[in-house]
């Protein structure tokens, strides 16, 4: 278990630092660098499965449904909630919609995978969303605001719950690899019709930089990492890990030169610490049920 944890941590640890990163991007052709991004992101997994021996098998039947649920609720509405909730919301109300997908995948999670939700995780996951609120903050909104926040948080929820029927049979890397090629191709078609095909020389250095971070860290390897560590544990026990998301937003942060956490974001990091605790503490009385094929395992040994 100590290794699908350091998998799951790791991989938010990854996307709470593209926070501070995505910011770099501001004045970028944005769709034009998320379909970059997801291809190139697609060209080294691919590099990855071929390198190990890993075999990708091509979707079929309603796997295509599931597998584009991921793409459209994870990847596409979200960047969407993402910019249009930017314009009447404080990014920390956008933040923490987001904080509270560990209570929806705590109670939506052990459905999918057919057993009953587990009480501890529901309190744990309540935990760990009030930590993240705390990191975050509250910020300021209007209605239209709250709504894109609500759109977030259902697409966040999306990402992980869709993928969990599509996991045994392709696993973390099969996964990664079709949501991102189909990504890469919708925001091509949009960065064609919106930005038109000469957006691409628009890119600044620092819009190519960042866009590398996004491609490699907080995709190729943050998408096999949270998927791993979804089908090793279960969706509701990984949840709870998305609360580290915030707290990797605010040291990166700091790190880029932003100021030093307040009171508020260092007791908000205790109490995500207690939930953690709390849901980790020991195993299930009902253990997860695995996910697992004979090429589930693909990235984390």
């Amino acid at each position: 278990m100590k290794t699908s944890l350091l998998a799951g941590a790791t991989g938010m640890a990854f996307v709470g630092g593209s926070v501070a990163v995505s910011g770099f991007l501001a004045g970028a052709p944005s769709l034009t660098v998320q379909s970059l991004r997801y291809a190139v992101a697609c060209l080294l997994l691919v590099l990855y499965a071929r390198f190990t021996g890993r075999r990708l098998v091509r979707p079929h039947g309603t796997e295509w449904l599931w597998l584009g649920g991921v793409v459209v609720t994870g990847m596409l509405i979200f960047n969407v909630a993402l910019v249009q909730g930017s314009r009447h919301a404080e990014p920390a109300v956008l933040g923490v919609a987001v904080a509270c997908v560990p209570l929806l995948l705590a109670v939506a999670g052990p459905l999918l995978e057919g057993q009953t939700p587990a009480r501890r995780l529901i309190v744990a996951a309540l935990i760990v969303t009030a930590g993240a609120a705390l990191v975050q903050g509250l910020g300021r909104t209007d209605g239209i605001g709250l709504l894109w926040a609500l759109v977030t948080f259902a697409c966040e929820a999306g990402f992980t719950l869709l993928a969990v029927p599509v996991l045994g049979r392709h696993g973390p890397l099969g996964v990664s690899v079709h949501s991102t090629w189909m990504a890469a191709a919708a925001f091509g078609v949009g960065g064609l019709v919106g930005e038109g095909p000469a957006a691409v020389l628009r890119l600044r250095l620092d819009d190519i930089l960042a866009g590398i971070y996004l491609a490699v860290a907080v995709t190729a390897v943050a998408f096999v990492l949270w998927y791993t560590c979804v089908q090793r544990l279960g969706s509701a026990r990984a949840g709870l890990l998305t609360g580290i998301a915030p707290i990797s937003a605010a040291v990166a942060g700091v790190a880029l030169g932003g100021p030093m956490p307040g009171p508020a974001v260092w007791l908000g990091i205790a109490v995500v610490a207690v939930g953690l605790a709390l849901g980790f503490r020991s195993r299930p009385t009902v253990a997860p049920t695995p996910i697992v094929t004979s090429r589930a395992l693909d990235l984390v040994p």
